[in-house]
């Protein structure tokens, strides 16, 4: 086989070489002999190695019409690797899993937050671990009134815990990114603070109030939900929200019970 190509950079290709945390990564997402992982952009196949070596059966979605030949030839006969061609944005997980699983990706730093959401999408893995810019990692975890709390903080966790495990130094990715990454795992919540035909209004209208973060929680509901001032401010009494706090300061169940006022 001939040498790998060299990293792209329209597909945000870094490639994380050291063995030890690719040993880490996979003992935080702990795929047991029974399970079925989905592997998000495996490059050139190091932390797949780790995982087919692990996992009962591995999934693997690669975008790089050069890279995932070479995956697939070298497991070729090996029926624990499945290779699939295609950008993972329009691959349905549950279905190419066909059953419960869980996931792990080196992610590209130019798509995380979608793939993030697509990954969020019924049927959910059962947990799922990600190799994220650190400050992304950052922000999904960070709790309601800091600094990086925002949108991308209140949908994750209405749904799911997030855990920020550990950090990883640019050095340990070849080429060497710009910015530092961390490890994120992500566990569904038994307890999600909406429901499954909820999920997408409460995703719209938390975006739309951190769109309008700096703005008394009463003009975002005017906005965000095109009612009038009196509408308004039934509604944020509704939720038991006070109509001059902003949405900053708003848990995932606060916008939960926002949404329902709204709806009423």
């Amino acid at each position: 086989m001939t040498a790998f190509p060299p990293p792209r950079k329209r597909f945000g290709q870094h490639f994380l070489n050291d063995p030890r945390i690719l040993a880490r990564i996979v003992d935080t997402l702990a795929p047991t002999p029974e399970e079925t992982v989905i592997e998000i952009g495996p490059g050139r196949g190091a932390l797949t190695d780790v995982l087919v070596a692990r996992a009962r059966r591995v999934i693997a979605i690669e975008i790089d019409r050069d890279l995932a030949p070479r995956l697939r030839e070298r497991y070729a006969g090996d029926g624990r690797l499945t290779v699939i061609e295609d950008d993972v944005l329009k691959v349905d997980l549950g279905a190419a899993a066909a059953g419960p699983y869980v996931l792990a990706g080196n992610v590209p730093y130019n798509i995380t937050t979608p793939i993030l959401f697509h990954a969020l999408r019924r049927p959910r893995p059962a947990r799922a671990v990600y190799l994220v810019q650190r400050e992304v990692a950052e922000r999904v975890v960070a709790p309601p009134g800091s600094e990086t709390y925002g949108a991308l903080s209140v949908n994750v966790q209405s749904v799911a815990q997030a855990e920020l495990v550990f950090k990883v130094p640019a050095g340990a990715f070849q080429p060497p990114p710009k910015v530092e990454s961390a490890v994120l795992r992500i566990t569904p919540r038994p307890d999600p603070v909406v429901s499954e035909d909820e999920e997408d209004a409460y995703r719209a209208l938390v975006q739309a109030a951190f769109g309008l973060r700096r703005k008394q929680l009463r003009r975002v509901v005017r906005t965000a939900c095109h009612l009038s001032a009196e509408a308004a401010e039934r509604a944020t009494d509704a939720a038991g929200l006070d109509p001059e706090s902003r949405p900053e300061v708003l848990t995932p169940d606060d916008f939960a019970r926002l949404l329902r006022a709204t709806r009423g």
